[in-house]
């Protein structure tokens, strides 16, 4: 036969076809088709490199092996007198010529032919051997060929095995062609004419119509390989009617039709997978739906969390600000009041202004302000526990509803990780929700709150309580008015040095109560916010595996829409390539 079946254009687009379509397979295992249907549409690309497949069948010592290798031009396939084929033998291109045997029953035969880029031919044991591997060709390969050579002897023609596994092929409805081999033992034209009828006849009684047959000779053929004289050569082929068997051949595997259909089988496969996935992904997104919605809330609710934290806790805290400023008001008044001449004897006394300091400006300020701090804790807390609720009733409204999605419906590995996550996240949620003690987290903060109080440089860690942090602060900012003045230097230069103390004292109070204010408001604010962020990372923290799945899934979801549409384009292209060499 002719070097290839192919044009140049056709060849190319072959090549081109291939190529993209293992890329094309690459994209579909990314977005997770099942494996056995991949696996459908990788033989459906090998088949291109089977783009033709003829195989041929007849009884042993019919010439099977003799006839392909007549066709192909070489001897790629042993021959003999007594039977060389025991099992069905795949002839295709290989770098190396050899015979690769698979099992038992089935063996591929490699030739570095370029005619075998195109063309795979399938050699078969004789049909009067009741073998399985008849099974194999008629089960795999007959179903897959674009034409079937039906090899019969000129010495045995049509035999009662070859009519019965003609029988059996029948049903696939192929395109069978029948050749008389051997034709150079018959002698004469009479004897020819009286086979050929005969195995005609006893064809058409089988297909129901007068068959396609040729006459040939392989060993004619074979002859004219090694025939110096090119007369004599052509003398050999013609005797042997190669020609017209190749020539039907050719034409019969080039028709258009058969040639589109071939480059379109994968593709149709690839269309069908992509079809598939795309319906996946969708119904995966719809799924996915109520999940993004309550990642949403989740996300929204505890972001509005973080914020009301940040934006309530600085008015909270000026209010033990303003006590603070109100304190420092009252002490600027009270040293203005007692530190006068008319109040000379009184000064002296440091107890009593001590005592009637405690009384005037200290009041009941340390008071005040832990209960402003414990206002401030209990808000904390509150707000901490109410959040803890709105995630545990989230995930339980997405629980609730993925229970009714899934009833009656096969699990999948999405479902099946969404469930376990809802599952484990809203037990952990519930679990801290049940377990919340109000009064115990109070207690605890307000200790933290105080130690951190405690540590800074203005304040006694020894003191115990808040309040008596507070106390001892603003006492001892006050210490220096008291004994100031000893009661002889009073009657010698008080009026002198009282008006002078005053305004030291009151330059002095005012400083330290500012570093008090600043100090105190700093710990307080640094406190509730590591206690504020410490709440909103455990929220953070126990949602955190179900919202990056979700966002994982988004993802993927998206990427697997993005590889399917470019499969969708990939395939429409090749298409396209396919119309337009057809009409080319």
């Amino acid at each position: 036969m002719q070097p290839t079946l192919l044009t140049e254009e056709q060849s190319q687009l072959l090549l081109d076809e291939k190529e993209e379509l293992s890329k094309i397979l690459l994209r579909l295992a990314e977005v997770d088709t099942p494996k056995d249907s991949l696996s459908t549409f990788q033989k459906a690309i090998m088949q291109l490199d089977e783009l033709f497949l003829i195989v041929v069948v007849g009884e042993f010592n019919a010439g099977k092996s003799a006839l392909i290798n007549a066709l192909l031009g070489e001897r790629v396939l042993p021959e003999g007198v007594t039977p060389t084929t025991s099992r069905v033998t795949l002839v295709k291109w290989g770098e190396k010529a050899g015979e690769h045997p698979v099992d038992e029953g089935y063996a591929i035969t490699t030739y570095p032919l370029p005619l075998l880029k195109e063309l795979n031919v399938v050699d078969s044991p004789g049909t009067n051997a009741i073998i399985r591997q008849h099974e194999r060709l008629t089960d795999e390969y007959v179903p897959r060929s674009d034409l079937v050579l039906f090899i019969t002897s000129a010495d045995r023609p049509m035999t009662e095995s070859e009519r019965q596994f003609l029988d059996r092929i029948l049903a696939w409805g192929k395109k069978i062609v029948f050749v008389l081999n051997k034709a150079d033992i018959l002698e004469g034209e009479q004897a020819v004419d009286e086979v050929r009828n005969f195995v005609a006849n006893h064809a058409a009684t089988v297909l129901g119509s007068m068959p396609e047959l040729f006459v040939v000779s392989a060993r004619l053929a074979q002859r004219s390989w090694s025939e110096p004289d090119e007369t004599r050569r052509d003398q050999l082929r013609q005797a042997s009617n190669i020609e017209a068997l190749e020539l039907y051949i050719s034409r019969t595997l080039d028709d258009s039709a058969r040639l589109r259909l071939k480059f379109l089988n994968p593709i149709g496969v690839a269309e069908k997978l992509a079809a598939q996935a795309e319906t996946s992904i969708i119904t995966q997104g719809n799924e996915l739906t109520a999940d993004k919605d309550t990642v949403q809330a989740l996300e929204t609710n505890i972001t509005a969390f973080q914020a009301e934290l940040e934006s309530e806790l600085s008015p909270r805290l000026a209010e033990v600000e303003t006590i603070l400023q109100r304190l420092e008001l009252r002490g600027m008044d009270f040293f203005d009041n007692q530190m006068r001449l008319t109040n000379i004897q009184n000064l002296v006394r440091g107890d009593k202004v001590r005592a009637q300091f405690e009384k005037e400006v200290l009041a009941d300020v340390p008071h005040q302000i832990e209960e402003q701090v414990q206002r401030i804790i209990d808000w904390l807390v509150d707000k901490d526990l109410h959040e803890w609720q709105q995630v545990m009733t989230y995930l339980q409204r997405r629980q609730a509803l993925n229970i009714e999605h899934i009833v009656g419906v096969g699990a999948n590995p999405q479902s099946n990780r969404r469930r376990d996550l809802i599952d484990t996240v809203g037990k952990s949620a519930k679990s801290v929700v049940e377990s919340y003690d109000r009064t115990q987290e109070a207690s605890q903060l307000a200790s933290q709150v105080e130690a951190a109080v405690a540590q800074t440089a203005l304040f006694e860690a020894g003191a115990v309580g808040l309040g008596a942090l507070v106390t001892t602060a603003v006492l001892s900012s006050a210490l220096d008015i008291t004994g100031m003045i000893a009661a002889g230097t009073l009657a010698i230069v008080g009026f002198f040095v009282i008006p002078y103390k005053r305004k030291k004292a009151k330059e002095n109070f005012r400083a330290k109560m500012a570093a008090l204010r600043t100090n105190l408001l700093e710990t307080l604010t640094t406190s509730f916010k590591h206690e504020s962020g410490n709440a909103v990372k455990r929220l953070k923290e126990n949602v955190a595996p179900y919202i990056r799945y979700v966002h994982a899934e988004q993802d993927r979801i998206e990427n697997t829409e993005s590889a399917i549409a470019q499969i969708r384009q990939s395939l429409s292209g090749l298409r396209a390539r396919i119309d337009a060499a057809e009409k080319g």
